[in-house]
């Protein structure tokens, strides 16, 4: 089963974008981001209008988490257990190693940030801190059990995370680019950053 399309007929998003059913936000950005530029009209060699249309529609459908949620709904029960089978990543596992290392110095540039400019109040409730960063809650969850793990992000009694002697250390030794960080920041977190620094 599918989704339907304004034409009345189904699709299946998942196999449009040659993804599996648990792929992550960045998994169906990049598959889509591959297939629109080969079927897109600019491109003279592989343009598909039909198949543009049906990619950017699987496109629009995952990456809302609530229409991606109602589309799950429809998929039979026998995919729904196909897709629990374990399996390995592929090259994307490779390539979101250094993304994933990028998103464990961003955070730790934030809460470093929030330290430096708070003292007596250093803490940052999780949804503050989604609303700095520009990536998925996923990817944060991620990021976050690595850094506690490593004992350079802890927890305080009201749950709000703050970096630690350890994480201000390993930081310091290991200092990313600007815009390295900027980068992984939501507009207006990034903007502020900068014209704040001299």
């Amino acid at each position: 089963m599918s989704a339907p399309l304004p034409s009345g007929k189904f699709q299946d998003h998942y196999a449009i974008l040659g993804i599996d059913t648990k792929a992550t936000s960045d998994a169906i950005h990049k598959a889509y981001s591959a297939l629109a530029a080969k079927y897109h009209a600019r491109n003279g060699e592989t343009r598909d209008q039909a198949k543009y249309e049906a990619v950017t529609r699987a496109f629009e459908v995952l990456s809302d988490p609530e229409a991606r949620r109602a589309f799950d709904a429809l998929l039979p029960k026998s995919q729904a257990e196909t897709s629990s089978v374990p399996t390995f990543g592929g090259l994307e596992f490779f390539e979101s190693l250094t993304a994933e290392h990028n998103r464990r110095l961003c955070i730790l540039c934030v809460l470093y940030d929030r330290r430096r400019q708070n003292p007596a109040v250093p803490g940052l409730a999780l949804r503050g801190l989604e609303a700095i960063v520009n990536f998925p809650s996923e990817a944060i969850t991620f990021s976050l059990w690595y850094l506690k793990q490593r004992g350079w992000v802890l927890s305080d009694d009201k749950s709000n995370l703050q970096i630690s002697a350890d994480g201000m250390d390993y930081l310091e030794r290991n200092p990313p680019s600007p815009e390295l960080i900027f980068s992984l920041l939501k507009p207006a977190a990034s903007g502020k950053a900068g014209e704040t620094r001299q």
